[in-house]
Order: C-alpha cells, then sequence, then structure tokens
C-alpha cells in the first residue's frame, strides 16, 4: 500500500511539473503572439516567418491577410506569416540616415607641394 501512494504522487509531482515546464510557457507565448498580432497597424515595420522584411501597408482583417510594401513590390501574406513586428517609431529610430555625403560633397582635404608634385609624376607616367 505504502508502494503504491509513493507512486501516485511521484506521478502527480511528474504532471505538475510537465505543467510548469511546457504548457504554461507555451500558453504565454501563445498569448504574446496573439497580442502581436492585434497590435498590427498600417506602417510597422515586419519580418515575415521567410525572413523577408517590409513596411506593413494595409491589413484586411476579414481575409487575415497583410500587405507589406518592400521596397516598392506589394506583396500580400497571410497574417500567420507575420514573424516579428518591429514599432514604426524605433524603425525610423534604427534606420541609417538616408541623407548621407557623396564623395563630391565632402570637403577637400588639403595636400602640401610635395604630394601634388608626386601625383603629377605619377600622372606623366
Amino acid at each position: 500500500m505504502n508502494g503504491s501512494v509513493s507512486t501516485i504522487l511521484m506521478f502527480a509531482a511528474f504532471i505538475v511539473l510537465m505543467y510548469f515546464m511546457m504548457i504554461r510557457p507555451q500558453k504565454k507565448q501563445q498569448q504574446k503572439r496573439r497580442e502581436m498580432m492585434s497590435n498590427l497597424k498600417k506602417g510597422d515595420a515586419v519580418v515575415t516567418i521567410g525572413r523577408l522584411h517590409g513596411v506593413i501597408d494595409s491589413i484586411n482583417p476579414a481575409e487575415h491577410t497583410v500587405t507589406l510594401d518592400c521596397d516598392g513590390i506589394y506583396l500580400t501574406f497571410d497574417q500567420s506569416a507575420i514573424g516579428q513586428v518591429i514599432p514604426a517609431e524605433s524603425a525610423v529610430k534604427s534606420a541609417p540616415s538616408a541623407v548621407e555625403k557623396t564623395p563630391e560633397q565632402k570637403q577637400p582635404t588639403e595636400t602640401t607641394d610635395s604630394e601634388t608634385e608626386k601625383k603629377e609624376e605619377n600622372n606623366k607616367e
């Protein structure tokens, strides 16, 4: 009798351990994903499960689809294909500056007479 009680307790402890180690974290992850999907909005930068980066152009809640603008190419995906959402504010902050100086716009460096003479000699050869 004493052996069967300990077996039942071990089995119950195993069930509780499985719940806290597997089922509960999975439910939390599912809740987080549902929340992410419900907060999708136009202008959010997203990454699909296929690692395609784009910006949400439109959302169709009736068909559960999202249209992404990928550098001027508009693609339609199921909402379940969205793997990660990067909010519009952080996407703008992390994007590199679009206004970079071209080589013509950069300030010329001053050269000495000896450097100029060396360049002229190299051009003659």
